[in-house]
């Protein structure tokens, strides 16, 4: 009796792995998709991960350094507060996340962010690395004059009292024994001792 339920068991893993006497070896995509087309009970537990995998996962918004200034001019001035949400290594990449806040008066976000009057992103944002003495400029899709900064656009981004903006850039990454970095942003001033995570 033992025997036949080993057997029996042994037969019921073997066909789970789709090797039975007398058929191919499986494992391949589409005889996984197949597998999972027969049975609707399995169907549920794989779609569920990969609909977590296209969604982006949430962000701490907790900042990790902030900083208040005066900004602009004339009818466009007043007061910002940007807060470091992350900045984080990626292979060779790492990405910085801020929010600017209106605290005072109107807020111009592409005020001098930019590299350029007409430049309404923010790749006037560089890190600098106070270890090896070097500083980084945000990463472009290229390299003519064409190309674009990977990072925010800003334009037409007016920020009355109590609104903010979310940002981003993406910079190359510091060598690995680099574990923090100054992040020098235009119309708010420098960041020190920013830590990488």
């Amino acid at each position: 009796m033992r025997k036949t339920i080993a057997l029996a068991v042994a037969a019921v893993a073997l066909t789970g792995c789709g090797v039975l006497p007398g058929q191919q070896g499986g494992g391949g995509e589409e005889r996984q998709a197949q597998a999972v087309a027969e049975t609707p009970t399995e169907k549920q537990p794989d779609t569920a991960p990969a609909q977590e995998q296209q969604s982006a996962p949430p962000q701490d918004s907790k900042s990790i350094a902030s900083r208040e200034a005066q900004v602009g001019a004339g009818d466009m001035h007043g007061k910002a507060r940007a807060d470091i949400i992350s900045l984080k290594r990626q292979g060779r990449t790492l990405t910085l996340n801020w929010t600017v806040t209106a605290t005072d008066g109107k807020v111009n976000v592409h005020n001098s962010m930019g590299t350029s009057p007409l430049d309404f992103s923010v790749s006037n944002v560089s890190l600098i690395d106070p270890v090896n003495a070097k500083r980084y400029r945000v990463a472009r899709n290229g390299t003519g004059e064409d190309a674009k900064c990977v990072c925010s656009g800003t334009q037409g981004q007016f920020l009355e009292p109590g609104e903010a903006s979310t940002l981003y850039a993406v910079f190359a990454a510091p060598p690995a024994d680099v574990t923090k970095i100054n992040i020098e942003m235009p119309m708010i001033g420098v960041f020190t001792d920013v830590p990488i995570s």
